[in-house]
């Protein structure tokens, strides 16, 4: 069973000065949980995690891994801008975006940051936008077909629209070069929210593997691979939990085996991971606020797909706390829903459940990535404030909540704004 790390009392206690629906961040789940990567990948002199601004884009927070050592993973112009405001600059920032504008590649090299290329033809746009290739670029891998630990399948890399094919990527590291690179990185996501401790060092031999070879075929000084994300979390209570010792026990393994032999064991080793960094430490605390006895039974919350829409995009799982109940049989069963006018907008279908009362609190446990990050305005609905619970039991705000003036703020060439928000 999947516990809160907040209790009952304490929300309450947070939910009389910040209002439900709300995120909230567990500070010292996350640095335990930095800790404990940093440790298990020791052995390797150059590692550096590269948090993905995406998963979770707020300052406090990426702060906060920042004591750690940990760099961040840039996807857009916004992204870079944030870390730029963080004082995050030079090879801190890893920039690895597809279908890039010319001003994102050209505020990347300003920022001195690692430009990940995602396709061959993006040598000459970045050339175009800076007018110079960086002496340090790294090159994003996509082997194709299907990625498979054993006899299961992970993800299906021929079907994703990033990466280059093999004969490209080896051809772009003889044209970078020609061109004056100096120093080279591999990079490739093959599988996404992977729950086994054998994603990464599977993919750590494939990319192993091609890093000696484009050596051998190119003479370029290859100086870090980067495994970037997939290490999954485990959203159901029955999944169990990766071990980020193992995983590196795992890599340390095919790094000695195929790097070590070839003359490369300075290789720096990189990740990029969002969920797994911050997945289980945040959750989405929101309330019982109305009930509905129909063909099913209805749960209504002040949350909605606006707060969480993994549910409503992916079908996506995420476990339910009804707070103070614990214990109690889940003897009910609900649909758990929000108020868009949307009938996908539910958080939970069918599911067994303590019964619940109007005004009841309700976590919902794993969405600490890509929960408050994929939010958007549908309906006019507001997105919520953001909730940092300090070591020692305070709590801290860290975004507040939108307001009606934010929601039309960007109506501020029109008349009609004044009359709105007044």
């Amino acid at each position: 069973m999947k516990k809160p790390f907040v209790t009952k009392e304490k929300l309450e206690e947070i939910a009389d000065v910040y209002p439900t629906p709300f995120y909230l961040y567990d500070e010292k789940g996350i640095r335990d949980n930095a800790r404990e990567l940093y440790e298990a990948f020791s052995w390797n002199p150059g590692f550096k995690e590269y948090f993905a601004v995406k998963a979770t884009p707020n300052p406090f927070l990426i702060q906060l891994l920042r004591e750690f050592g940990c760099g961040t993973d840039c996807s857009s112009m916004t992204e870079l801008m944030l870390s730029e405001a963080l004082g995050i600059r030079g090879e801190d920032i890893m920039f690895s975006s597809n279908d890039t504008p010319l001003e994102e590649f050209k505020k990347a090299a300003q920022l001195g940051g690692i430009i990940n290329l995602d396709d061959i033809t993006h040598i000459a746009k970045v050339e175009e936008a800076v007018g110079y290739l960086p002496e340090t670029m790294s090159c994003r891998y996509n082997p194709g077909g299907l990625f498979k630990i054993s006899n299961d399948i992970m993800d299906n890399p021929g079907d994703a629209k990033y990466g280059m094919t093999r004969e490209q990527i080896g051809e772009a590291f003889g044209i970078m070069k020609d061109k004056g690179v100096k120093r080279f990185g591999i990079h490739a996501f093959l599988a996404s929210n992977t729950v086994t401790n054998d994603y990464y060092p599977l993919l750590a031999k494939v990319l192993f593997e091609l890093a000696v070879q484009l050596k051998e075929e190119t003479g370029a000084d290859i100086r870090f691979i980067n495994l970037s994300g997939g290490i999954g979390i485990p959203y159901r209570p029955d999944q169990q939990k990766n071990d980020i010792r193992k995983i590196a026990s795992g890599v340390k393994k095919a790094y000695e085996e195929i790097l070590v032999p070839a003359g490369m064991g300075d290789v720096a080793l990189y990740t990029e991971l969002g969920r797994y960094m911050l997945g289980p430490y945040g959750c989405l605390v929101t309330r019982a606020v109305n009930e509905k006895h129909t063909y099913k039974e209805y749960i209504g919350v002040d949350a909605c797909a606006v707060n969480l829409m993994r549910p409503a995009m992916y079908g996506a799982y995420h476990h339910i706390t009804v707070m103070g109940k614990e214990n109690a049989p889940c003897d009910h069963t609900y649909d758990v829903t929000g108020s868009l006018c949307e009938n996908n907008d539910k958080f939970a279908i069918d599911r067994s459940l303590p019964e619940i009362e109007m005004g009841d609190l309700l976590v919902i446990h794993d969405t600490g990535a890509h929960g408050y990050s994929m939010g958007y305005n549908y309906n006019g609905k507001l997105k919520s404030a953001e909730i940092l619970l300090k070591e020692d039991g305070s709590f801290q705000l860290i975004r507040r909540a939108e307001t009606p003036r934010d929601y039309f703020a960007t109506f501020d060439f029109c008349d009609i704004l004044k009359k709105i928000t007044d």
